[in-house]
């Protein structure tokens, strides 16, 4: 079916009224279902697992990943398949778009997960129980539902703002239930089977799913006299060092560093071939560009000059160089100031997110204000009236009992917390674009400012920011196919607590078995959160930003301050071309400076996966009828869900096997 709409006249003419009337009329289905029993449970479970697939991207990246189209596909080719073969009768749109809103919400739980609260960990060296991460997370989240909903009929309903990332997923929606499903099934096959082979080779490549094949299942240490697992080395470079060191042959360097102390290592990661797929070449290419010229320039004229340098612990043990060394050590002061700085002057140049939110109704509008026919759909006002306070000074309770954080400074935050994510919600609503990392830095040194002494002041308070605006802006998104469909608002509020629930649950188990094993004494320290295999760039630019408050800029070298300044002005260079050029300026400041804190070898992976999906894109988008559109340009998203899907759930698999076996 054609999904309807107002004309831009209609939208900027008729009163909120007036266009409530219409869509109650012409395009709500108030007998289709919607949030049933099975809805709620297949967003659960989808949740549960895209959790698990968000918290690892995360944590390896530090980007959050959408999952709402790939639980669409997955929920649709379930029932699909079950309504084939006579076991179930099919999904409704409304039902499927329930389903995402939940499997959504679960997977935007790990954002604290992998960024503010690690960060608090590794400063402070206090592990948070479980139990208070699962209720923080909780109490946080849901206050962000709340929050949202004054703003849901402005925005959506009054306003008809676009909500792209939202729109999107409506038009998937429709399309998948507009004839006979063709499409939608082959797009899940095509997830499935790249899936599959992710899987496949990261089982291979893990020394943990390896050893429970051959030693746990077919016992080849008992007869074949194996004392190691076999397994294929993902960073493939590693049989050039080991041929190269037994033969005394060359070890690659730049200016005396060997490229393995600087992360340069040539990679296969089927995970981050399908993220930067889902970046684009300008994202990835801006990564490139921070990789190559922080650890193939700076970083080993830095240990040249000895402003890199081995550390020595407390117990008078030698820290040897390594990529993580050198970022803590210098590289991350310039990263952080170019995020910072090219994330706020892109919020600036963008005044109409801020001035939209003051725009006052006509008299004209008011007058035509009557009835609400809308009240038994959508989620009561008084809800939102009653649990914002509510549950805002809970939060600040919860905040000051768990982590210390001043009672004073938590009620201060609160004003900020709720402005921020009015402007983060709008952006949303305009761009696709949240602008938390940003605006969570404004909470952290507005915060930081009046307590210096203690880290959980600016990094709480901060990371209640980035949740509440997180998940008051992607409702916000997910309401929009909603409203598109003819869907009851209220059902997926409720849908959206419900994947609060899945994501918590899922996540907070997962963070300590991934990130916090117990050592021999059953001790948990989050020295181990931060690994070879986990880089955390997100905590890792949290910490740089409170050290920095609680430091200040007379404890950095005096490399590290000219960094610094030459940072933020070349953030703004890049930022202003790329308004002035409408985006059209290739490069991105805030994706230059992650790709300083990203693992080298992830950068150029992620790279190789944008050239790929860019040439194939380029090669078959001529010719819309042939098998190569539909498998790359059509099905290019699904192909990049499958494999970022395949290989993080064998990826998760092998490090709870090193765990527990």
């Amino acid at each position: 079916m054609a999904i309807q709409h107002l004309s831009d006249e209609q939208i900027r003419s008729w009163s909120r009224a007036e266009k409530d009337a219409w869509w109650f009329n012409n395009v709500f289905q108030k007998d289709m279902p919607q949030l049933t029993l099975r809805s709620a449970l297949t967003g659960f479970l989808l949740g549960l697992v895209l959790t698990a697939t968000a918290l690892y991207i995360g944590a390896k990246t530090g980007v959050g990943i959408g999952v709402g189209l790939t639980s669409v596909i997955l929920a649709f080719a379930l029932f699909k398949s079950l309504s084939n073969a006579g076991m179930a009768r099919d999904f409704s749109v409304l039902e499927n778009n329930c389903t995402q809103s939940i499997a959504t919400a679960a997977g935007y739980t790990v954002m604290p997960l992998i960024a503010g609260l690690p960060a608090y960990m590794m400063m402070t060296g206090h592990i948070i129980p479980w139990w208070q991460l699962m209720v923080w997370l909780i109490v946080v989240s849901v206050l962000g539902v709340l929050v949202a909903f004054p703003m849901k009929r402005r925005f959506i309903n009054e306003d008809q703002l676009p909500f792209p990332e939202g729109r999107a997923c409506g038009v998937v929606l429709d399309s998948l239930y507009s004839g006979d499903g063709a499409e939608g099934l082959y797009k899940a096959s095509l997830l499935g089977k790249v899936a599959g082979i992710a899987a496949v080779y990261q089982a291979v490549v893990s020394d943990g799913w390896m050893k429970l094949i051959q030693f746990k299942i077919l016992r080849m240490d008992q007869w074949a006299g194996m004392k190691e697992p076999w397994y294929l080395h993902e960073k493939l470079d590693h049989y050039y060092y080991a041929w190269a060191t037994k033969a005394e042959a060359y070890i690659p360097k730049i200016l005396g560093t060997d490229l393995r102390v600087l992360g340069l290592r040539l990679t296969l990661d089927m995970a981050m071939l399908g993220v930067g797929g889902l970046m684009g070449m300008a994202v990835a290419t801006s990564c490139l560009i921070g990789t190559l010229l922080n650890f193939g320039v700076l970083a080993p004229l830095m240990i040249q000059m000895g402003d890199i340098a081995p550390r020595v612990r407390l117990d008078g043990t030698a820290v040897p160089l390594n990529r993580a060394e050198i970022v803590n050590q210098w590289s991350l002061w310039w990263a952080v100031t170019m995020m910072v700085v090219g994330a706020l002057v892109g919020l600036l140049a963008k005044p109409e997110l801020i001035t939209s939110l003051f725009k006052r109704k006509s008299k004209a509008d008011k007058a035509n204000e009557g009835p609400d026919l809308l009240r038994d759909i959508e989620m009561p006002l008084w809800l939102s009236y009653v649990g914002v306070p509510l549950l805002s000074a809970v939060s600040v309770w919860l905040t000051h009992t768990f982590f210390g954080v001043p009672w004073l400074l938590g009620l201060i935050s609160l004003p900020l917390i709720l402005v921020l994510t009015v402007i983060c919600a709008n952006a949303m609503a305009l761009t696709s674009w949240t602008p938390t990392g940003a605006l969570s830095k404004i909470t952290q040194f507005t915060v930081g400012a009046l307590d210096r002494s203690n880290p959980a002041s600016n990094l709480l308070p901060a990371t209640m920011t980035s949740d509440i605006a997180s998940n008051a802006s992607n409702l916000l998104s997910d309401i929009k196919p909603g409203y598109m469909l003819g869907g009851k608002p209220r059902h997926q509020a409720v849908g959206h607590i419900v994947g609060i629930l899945a994501g918590t649950l899922s996540a907070v188990p997962l963070f300590f078995l991934l990130f916090l094993p117990p050592d021999a004494n059953g001790v948990r320290s989050a020295a181990t959160i931060v690994s070879d295999q986990f880089a955390f760039p997100a905590a890792l630019q949290w910490k740089g930003v409170a050290e920095l408050i609680a430091k200040g800029l007379s404890q950095l070298p005096t490399s590290a301050l000219i960094s610094m300044a030459v940072a933020a002005v070349t953030a703004v260079v890049i930022e202003v071309l790329r308004i002035r050029t409408r985006g059209r300026f290739p490069l991105s400041s805030v994706s230059i400076g992650l790709g300083v804190v990203l693992p080298p070898d992830a950068v150029i992976c992620m790279f190789m996966g944008a050239l790929l999906f860019w040439m194939m894109h380029k090669r078959n988008e001529a010719d819309p009828k042939s098998a190569g559109y539909r498998r790359w340009v059509e099905g290019g998203e699904s192909i990049c869900a499958g494999l970022i899907s395949g290989a993080a759930l064998m990826g998760i698999g092998n490090a709870l096997l090193n765990v527990l076996i």
